[in-house]
């Protein structure tokens, strides 16, 4: 920098001088806002610290080989928006308003714990996502899409995606598939918010849940003022008799593929259900969140075509294509269906407009469909890649529930506990298991060990990896 007695001294001159640099760079008519902008990021970031003092314009302006009356503007500008201040005769200085920004956003997703094999359930296989085909997709809408559609879109969802959504719900989960009744969503997350704000604006308090059950309902529902109420299941799916007794009008089910047990609900207890939701003029919330993927038989079509203005059916993209998308959609009873939308309304102004007809295209020209068979084969050989792993190295070991979805129940005998121990030693030997006492509100103190393992996103050399390590962690048998 010039030497004179108004530039800062030692580093902060040269300071000024690198980080204003590349403003000087920018074109003339827009050389003024690029050094305005150099000085506020410096600031910011904490290279320019409260107290500095600034080289005086005239100076600047020659170390940088601009005109004197760019730097004058730059730092009038920047005196006015509280960043710098100044007084006659005083200089300018770096004011004090202004707190150093972190210097990168964190990620808050989640991650894997680093070990060598992780079990973690509901994980699909993210390499599989069909990154051809829906490149090809959004090129084909981006040229095609009309203008009007870029505005905010109808809060239910644009039509063409509702009536492709139909058309296959129809088809592949036997539900009763009014367009007019479909509203496009963030996920099954967005969706039971959606209707959970309804019910509890209707009166209603509580909710019943599967117990074991997703971790996330309590929060989840609670978020909408609804107190989550644990129900148990049997061997035909969630019981009838505490449902009757619990009071609740509203009840949080699986019923092609209970998680995590794997319990398909019998055609029994499906009736069941409905009779209690007729009876206490009620609500069942039917979460179909991996009802594409059965590998023993066709899958059971959705409760929800057995009576759609008892159901509400709850689906998403999140294990065919990718949970990062947020794309799923609300079959809604028509007596909610105007709140629901209203409530959708209000709190998005609706889904992504480009996202939809990206997953419109998709679903007519027969994407989807061949990415659903190209899942249904990979997860079906890795679950047959677990049961066979297991059946070697853990020969008593019982996998509970149907052959379906992207996880399975693992019950190892009693010797192999406690279970708290069995998870260190296994954690020890790199491999990340979940128990699926995790998933319950009440612990039950059953004996030995039971786990709830996701295969879906391992290969199978790393599925048949993990169970070894499993089988082969230091002391992993307590027992003779």
């Amino acid at each position: 920098m010039t030497s004179s007695g108004t530039n800062p001294a030692g580093p902060a001159g040269s300071a000024a001088w690198e980080l204003l640099l590349p403003a000087v760079s920018a074109p003339a008519r827009a050389r003024g806002r690029a050094l305005q902008a150099a000085l506020r990021d410096a600031i910011r970031a904490g290279r320019l610290v409260s107290g500095t003092r600034l080289p005086s314009s005239r100076d600047l302006a020659a170390d940088l080989g601009v005109s004197r009356g760019l730097v004058t503007e730059a730092y009038e500008q920047l005196v006015a928006e509280g960043y710098l201040r100044s007084g006659r005769g005083a200089g300018t200085w770096v004011g004090d308003a202004v707190r150093a920004a972190p210097a990168r956003a964190r990620d808050g997703s989640d991650h894997p714990p680093g070990a060598e094999v992780d079990f973690a359930p509901g994980t699909p296989d993210l390499s599989l996502f069909p990154r051809g085909a829906w490149a090809a997709a959004q090129r084909a809408v981006l040229a095609g899409l009309p203008h009007h559609d870029l505005g905010y879109p109808d809060p239910r969802g644009l039509p063409r995606l509702r009536t492709a959504l139909a058309e296959l719900l129809t088809r592949r989960r036997g539900v009763v598939a009014d367009p007019e009744r479909i509203v496009v969503v963030s996920g099954v997350a967005q969706a039971a918010s959606l209707l959970g704000g309804v019910l509890h604006t209707r009166g209603q308090r509580t909710i019943g849940v599967e117990d074991p059950g997703s971790p996330q309902h309590g929060a989840l529902y609670g978020a909408s003022g609804l107190r989550a109420v644990p129900l148990p299941l049997d061997e035909e799916g969630l019981a009838l008799e505490p449902l009757f007794a619990s009071g609740t009008r509203a009840v949080a089910t699986t019923p092609a593929h209970q998680y995590p047990t794997g319990i398909a609900c019998t055609a029994a207890r499906r009736a069941g259900l409905l009779d209690w939701a007729r009876s206490v003029d009620g609500l069942v919330l039917e979460d179909d969140y991996d009802g594409d993927f059965r590998y023993d038989r066709a899958p059971v079509g959705a409760l929800q075509g057995l009576d759609p203005d008892r159901v509400a059916y709850l689906g998403s993209v999140s294990k065919s294509l990718a949970p990062g998308l947020r794309l799923g959609w609300l079959l809604v009873p028509g007596a909610l269906a105007e709140e629901v939308v209203e409530r959708k309304r209000t709190t998005d102004l609706g889904h992504p407009s480009l996202d939809q007809a990206v997953f419109a295209r998709f679903l007519e020209r027969g994407d989807y469909d061949r990415q659903l068979r190209r899942c249904q084969r990979a997860y079906r050989e890795r679950r047959d890649a677990l049961v066979a792993a297991l059946r070697e190295h853990f020969p008593e070991a019982r996998v509970s529930g149907i052959a379906a979805g992207l996880h399975a129940v693992v019950e190892l005998p009693e010797r192999y506990g406690p279970e708290d121990g069995f998870l260190e030693r296994v954690r020890a030997a790199g491999v990340a298991v979940r128990p699926l006492s995790a998933c319950t509100h009440a612990r039950t103190g059953a004996p030995g060990v039971r786990l709830v393992l996701g295969y879906a996103h391992l290969p199978p050399a790393r599925i048949r990896a993990g169970v070894e390590l499993m089988a082969t962690a230091p002391a992993v048998r307590s027992g003779p």
